[in-house]
């Protein structure tokens, strides 16, 4: 079982949170979402597609969200809601029964360390060991965790959560409702250096990270400074874990990047480009608005508005699948080449 709240609704309320249908008895109550196998009477299950309809049949889940399809298909719980888009109900019922969590205090912690002219507002929440620099600025409501560094001059937008060990550098800016997870790194000096003879010499960085609103950072995300300009991250941009953009970087609106994924200096994403995991973007690019780069691509050109890009280097979707195509046929040919025949040993 899948517990994720001590909350519950009854199935009537549900029913009327999604927009569906309800079969059954809507005064049940239901106090967590878990999958088919592992579902107690207490629990919500859904059914999206026909090929987990043997799974319903044994599951133990009080309640179903089920599509029309297999609404009436024998067998699993008798409480149903009958909804369009399980998929989508299901989110519904979690933000219901699973609401963000909240501060545990509103005020300064007295472990923590806060500079004399920086501004806190009065409710937000700065936790144990957390320090606040010189002339930084914590807007209303927001909340700093345990053991986080708010460097001088910067800003912590309001309603905005940095989870625990996250790092601001000075002169960083968060916008409002943010969500940073825990130790990700903001403003650390990018990878720039002269060379000479004499050997590398470093490129001051003296520009800001400047994030937008409705912005989420997964764990352990690095975003650098920029060097003479400023790395921006547009409103509503999700960053998954591990995800390294470079200086002077300029990330849109409501763009999504997944695990691993490294952006290099001053490449331009434009708004809603979606990068999957372990991805890389090389320096200087421009990946145009709408954009898709499938997993673990290597964008060496900039990539057109609207385009899907994959392989390496990454070239447009369905041009890199002929090229795997005839990849796959290449040891055949050079078996014929060779002499040695068709691959199942007749002369071919």
């Amino acid at each position: 079982m899948t517990r994720v709240s001590s909350a519950s609704l009854e199935l009537a309320a549900i029913a009327g949170l999604v927009g569906g249908t309800l079969r059954g008895d809507g005064a049940r109550r239901i106090g967590g979402v878990a999958p088919l196998d592992r579902a107690t009477a207490d629990d919500l299950a859904f059914v999206a597609s026909s090929r987990y309809l043997a799974a319903m049949e044994g599951s133990g889940a009080g309640a179903l969200l089920i599509a029309p399809d297999l609404a009436d298909a024998p067998g699993g719980p008798a409480d149903r809601v009958v909804v369009a888009r399980p998929h989508e109900a299901i989110l519904r019922v979690l933000g219901a029964l699973t609401p963000p969590p909240s501060p545990p205090f509103r005020g300064t912690h007295p472990s923590a360390s806060v500079a004399p002219d920086a501004v806190v507002a009065p409710d937000a929440c700065v936790e144990a060991f957390a320090v606040v620099g010189a002339g930084a600025q914590v807007g209303a409501g927001a909340w700093v965790g345990p053991g986080c560094h708010v460097g001088a001059r910067s800003i912590v937008g309001a309603g905005t959560h940095l989870v625990s060990q996250v790092t601001l550098y000075a002169d960083c800016a968060v916008g409002a409702r943010g969500l940073i997870h825990a130790g990700t790194r903001i403003g650390s000096d990018g990878f720039g250096f002269v060379s000479d003879a004499t050997g590398h010499h470093k490129i001051p960085h003296v520009g800001r990270v400047v994030i937008g609103d409705d912005v989420e950072c997964g764990a352990n995300c690095t975003i650098d400074r920029g060097s003479i300009d400023d790395t921006v991250i547009g409103d509503g941009t999700k960053l998954d874990n591990l995800v390294h953009i470079g200086h002077n970087v300029r990330v849109g609106r409501r763009c999504l990047m997944a695990a691993g994924v490294v952006i290099a200096g001053s490449a331009r994403l434009e708004d809603d480009v979606r990068v999957a995991g372990q991805a890389a973007i090389g320096g200087h690019l421009t990946i145009g608005r709408g954009a898709t780069i499938t997993a673990k691509a290597g964008v060496l050109k900039d990539v057109p508005a609207g385009a899907t890009w994959s392989g390496f280097p990454a070239r447009p979707h369905r041009e890199e699948l002929r090229r795997q195509g005839a990849a796959a046929k290449l040891p055949a040919v050079l078996r014929r080449l060779d002499g040695g025949g068709a691959p199942d040993g007749s002369a071919g």
